[in-house]
């Protein structure tokens, strides 16, 4: 497996977890200290999945037209900051 296909399957696994711990959560279910250390683990994991979404984003590049009509490469955040 390369290491692409490893840290695609660990942000899909980290995906996952964060939906079972929204789902504890929300369940209402737990008791304060479960909810605390649930919570704690939820910022853990949305931080590795901004993470990884900031590392994919900053590979991006996207094919725009200049102004003669020419596609050219453009690396992402530059096309972001010509939107705005």
């Amino acid at each position: 497996m390369t290491r692409k296909d490893q840290d695609k399957k660990k942000f899909k696994e980290a995906l996952e977890e964060l939906e079972k711990v929204v789902e504890q959560l929300e369940s209402g279910e737990l008791s304060l200290e479960d909810s605390l250390a649930a919570f704690e683990q939820g910022v853990k994991l949305v931080r590795y999945c901004n993470q990884k979404l900031t590392e994919v984003e900053k590979k991006i590049e996207l094919l725009v037209k200049d102004k003669e009509g020419n596609l050219k490469l453009k690396p992402f955040a530059d096309v972001d900051e010509e939107e705005s």
